[in-house]
């Protein structure tokens, strides 16, 4: 059993005893801390509280589901359950029904037997370190009063809000439904037995796709396959996408803020390329920057500077790639984990979004989708870990590599970046075991692979040198 307390959420194995996995304690004692949290920010206010919450379609959802709203509930906050939806629908419901918060029950990519609170502001956006850690303290002190009777919140339900999340999408002056509908598109979509079976087959409708090929889009919460959208774990709708002459595959994890494309080739059309191509047309129509966390391919800041803007690199997570975004006015920004966040829409991992944009720019540009893929850079990232004894300081490992390569540019903002040419290595410390992860890019996997390989045997010789003095 695992629980992960950490400053964006809750994410644990459903079961077990409390304080070891996501027990029904668990889900009670965190909602009580952000419920606590948010009523402590809104002091001055008359009103009671509202928090906005909805949920993929695990199996644990339900349960917990009615463990959360009962808890906010009883702590005199009002809640609206938007029922089975994404992540990013939440994420707008918050902001246009002027919520003071939200919850989204979901564990995104982790298997069935994972579930998790993802704690959210009155902006619809996850909540900061700051405000994070203060949940935590909250909740390990058991700093919270539950309301008597006359003042328990009320709940009431809108399950419908993906329609609206659709409509704004639509609204989208860069969203082009005609020029979808001409190309008269066959798509097929894997939706993992998840909330992306109820709106995916609706928005591809309303953006005029000709024929929609469902796989896994009924929200039962049994998971097929890995929900994570990797290639390894996509063979099925490359078969599909092969066997019904298709012109493309969508595939979205269980809540719905990531988005894998597939060619019509059966090819994957590459998961960091999924936020390169959408940048690539949001740039040919409006000028301006981008975002992208340091793990990231180098490929968006290619295509952005040849569109005359200027590329930023952000800290890995979702909170600090908007964080960034907002500084520097980014038009566009995401992570290469398939993650788009168009902020003319709002701020967060979107692919309801992403999937509108994309197929605008495929139907526009008159290629196939692999005729658009060859036309961007291609670079290649290896990803490896090195794990470490737990008397070795890596902080000092990290610096020491830092030293070693001075010469070079180095990006410290989370562990330590180093970019040679048009190449580049980052070493990332976990942050609850003694390893270090480290990505590196290259224009071919080989020399990826090598680059990675070189920084693992400097670390190793830096630990053999100290064990030696």
């Amino acid at each position: 059993m695992a629980l992960i307390k950490s400053i964006s959420g809750i994410r644990g194995t459903i079961g077990g005893k409390p304080g070891e996995g996501l027990t029904p304690v668990d889900i009670v004692k965190y909602t009580a801390a952000y419920g606590t949290w948010l009523m402590n920010n809104l002091q001055k206010s008359s009103r009671k509280p509202l928090v906005a919450i909805g949920r993929d379609a695990r199996i644990s959802g339900e349960m917990v589901q009615n463990l959360v709203a009962g808890t906010l509930k009883g702590l005199g906050i009002d809640v609206i359950y938007l029922g089975l939806s994404t992540t990013p629908t939440v994420e707008m419901a918050v902001k246009e029904l002027k919520a003071d918060g939200g919850i989204i029950l979901t564990a995104s990519h982790n298997p069935k037997q994972w579930n998790a609170l993802k704690l959210l502001n009155n902006l619809g956006e996850f909540i900061s370190a700051s405000d994070g850690a203060e949940v935590l303290r909250i909740a390990n002190e058991d700093a919270f009063t539950f309301a008597e009777v006359n003042k328990l919140g009320k709940y009431t339900t809108e399950p419908h809000y993906h329609l609206k999340h659709i409509d704004k999408i639509l609204a989208l002056p860069l969203v082009d439904v005609k020029a979808i509908k001409s190309r008269k598109f066959r798509v097929v979509i894997d939706c993992v037995n998840s909330s992306g079976g109820i709106v995916l087959p609706a928005l591809l409708k309303a953006l005029g796709v000709e024929e929609i090929i469902e796989l896994y889009c009924d929200p039962n919460g049994q998971f097929p396959h890995n929900p994570e959208p990797l290639p390894e774990h996509l063979g099925d709708i490359s078969k599909e996408v092969k066997k019904r002459n298709a012109h493309l595959g969508i595939v979205v994890d269980p809540d719905v803020d990531r988005l894998a494309l597939v060619c019509e080739d059966g090819e994957m059309f590459g998961e960091e390329y999924t936020l390169v191509a959408v940048a690539d047309y949001v740039l040919k129509n409006k000028k301006g920057n981008t975002v992208s966390n340091l793990s990231s391919t180098r490929a968006l800041r290619d295509i952005t500077e040849k569109a005359g803007g200027k590329y930023f690199a952000a800290a890995v997570g979702e909170v600090n790639v908007v964080e960034a975004m907002k500084e520097h006015h980014a038009v566009i920004g995401g992570e290469g984990n398939g993650g788009i966040i168009y902020p003319e829409l709002h701020y967060g991992r979107d692919a309801l979004v992403g999937i509108a944009l994309f197929l605008t720019h495929l139907a526009q540009s008159g290629k196939s989708t692999s005729m658009l893929r060859s036309t961007y850079p291609n670079y290649y990232i290896s990803k490896n870990k090195i794990e470490l004894t737990p008397e070795i300081n890596v902080d000092k490992i990290l610096d020491g590599i830092q030293t070693k390569y001075k010469k070079q540019p180095i990006n410290t903002i989370d562990g330590v970046k180093i970019e040679f040419d048009r190449e580049w290595v980052h070493l990332r410390k976990s942050n609850t075991e003694p390893i270090i992860r480290i990505y590196a890019e290259s224009q071919s996997q080989t020399t990826a692979e090598n680059l990675a390989e070189k920084i693992i045997y400097d670390i190793k010789d830096m630990i053999s040198e100290k064990s030696m003095r």
